[in-house]
């Protein structure tokens, strides 16, 4: 680390905001544009992410992908429901801590969403504006159920 990188971290730890740069997301979602649009979000809060928009063998796919620090998953796939994804993900030691973050146009669902262990829900679609402080919260460990 270099000096002006300790300096960052310090002042990032001063002013109480978590530093998100260089964290992993995994982003569960069957519709292509809704996955561009959460990446170009993250992108620009220099977060990597990875996708998964094919809920066929989920499973093994899983197993692949690098250990992320949030998972964003969508609630309507077909072939699955994002709560089959969730008790999945819950049932892989690979997961925990991970917080999981129901993220769907059916803000309906919001009640049956905590009740299945969500971490975190946001409604579609996702507010650029109030993105950043959304994420920051979910990985400050505080949960988030917000839709517009």
């Amino acid at each position: 680390m270099c000096p002006s990188d300790e300096y960052m971290t310090e002042a990032t730890q001063e002013s109480g905001m978590l530093s998100i740069e260089g964290k992993r997301a995994l982003i569960i979602d069957d519709d292509r544009r809704n996955i561009a649009v959460l990446r170009k979000m993250l992108d620009q809060m220099l977060v990597k992410s990875t996708a998964i928009d094919d809920s066929r063998n989920i499973e093994a796919r899983l197993l692949e992908v690098d250990h992320p620090d949030i998972i964003f998953l969508d609630l309507e796939m077909p072939g699955t429901s994002g709560y089959d994804v969730l008790k999945m993900l819950q049932g892989s030691r690979k997961f925990v801590n991970v917080p999981i973050v129901a993220c769907t146009v059916h803000t309906s669902q919001m009640n049956k969403g905590k009740a299945a262990g969500f971490h975190s829900f946001l409604g579609k679609p996702l507010d650029s504006h109030t993105f950043p402080d959304q994420l920051r919260r979910i990985l400050s460990g505080n949960p988030v159920w917000e839709t517009l």
